[in-house]
């Protein structure tokens, strides 16, 4: 073991996701296409990386159907869902089987058929532009190459386990 690293302590792991239970984020949907249609998970580990050039961070477990598809120059969607959307979360987040998922909630494709979801509080289009691996996921870094806002504002955030 490196000496720059301490052991990690048994009871860790259990405390580290007792506190990110208690961290309140925006929840989303990223979808990538591949040969078999589009493929989207809910996530809540998005946020803005820079405004030059416009870019976001996308965490992705490398076991999602999802990651498969992430790869340098590939489109990806990401629709940051209102409060009326719990129902799109919910299917993307497992309770919907992935080839059912696009028939929650009012889909919509662009020029090169990537789907964004209409009503959310705001959809950007990306391409990726690099990833990183890191423990059990990839950190993706997509650069926006388009942004639809909505004219309210009333994210649906998730904290500990529950919407708010």
């Amino acid at each position: 073991m490196n000496a720059a690293y301490p052991a990690i302590p048994e009871e860790l792991p259990a405390l580290f996701k007792a506190a990110m239970r208690r961290l309140a984020a925006s929840v989303t949907v990223v979808v990538a296409s591949g040969d078999e249609g589009p493929v989207g998970m809910a996530a809540t580990s998005v946020t803005s990386l820079t405004m030059d050039p416009p870019a976001v961070l996308v965490c992705v477990n490398r076991t999602t159907s999802l990651h498969a598809l992430l790869v340098p120059t590939a489109p990806l969607s990401v629709n940051l869902l209102s409060r009326e959307q719990r129902e799109v979360s919910a299917a993307f987040g497992g309770a919907v089987p992935r080839d059912q998922r696009f028939s929650v909630g009012d889909w919509r494709s662009d020029e090169g058929g990537l789907p964004w979801l209409a009503g959310a509080q705001a959809n950007l289009a990306c391409v990726i532009d690099a990833m990183l691996a890191y423990g059990t996921h990839s950190i993706v870094i997509a650069r926006v190459v388009e942004a639809r806002v909505s004219d309210e504002v009333a994210p649906l955030i998730y904290q500990d386990g529950a919407y708010l």
